[in-house]
């Protein structure tokens, strides 16, 4: 008997696989590098790179979180670095 290998299984979830480009709102993304700018506006010197900002999707208030995997409130969405740094100007 042959085995054919299995074919990778796509996940569903946005967060895992890196397809967020589609599905994030402009305003979130805004104000997810609002929140970024000013932080780095008020600490100049802090060298550690934030992994993301967590987000509340309906007030836009977040924070950055700069360690391991963040956990979610259900109103709340989690935007990676690689997507609010490129439009920073």
């Amino acid at each position: 008997m042959v085995y054919a290998p299995r074919p990778a299984i796509q996940s569903p979830n946005p967060v895992e696989d890196g397809s967020l480009a589609a599905l994030l709102d402009p305003a979130l993304l805004q104000a997810a590098r609002d929140i970024y700018r000013t932080f780095y506006e008020v600490h100049p010197d802090e060298v550690q790179r934030p992994l993301g900002v967590a987000i509340d999707r309906f007030s836009f208030r977040g924070k950055l979180i700069f360690n391991g995997k963040p956990v979610l409130l259900p109103k709340e969405c989690f935007i990676p670095i690689s997507q609010i740094e490129p439009g920073l100007r």
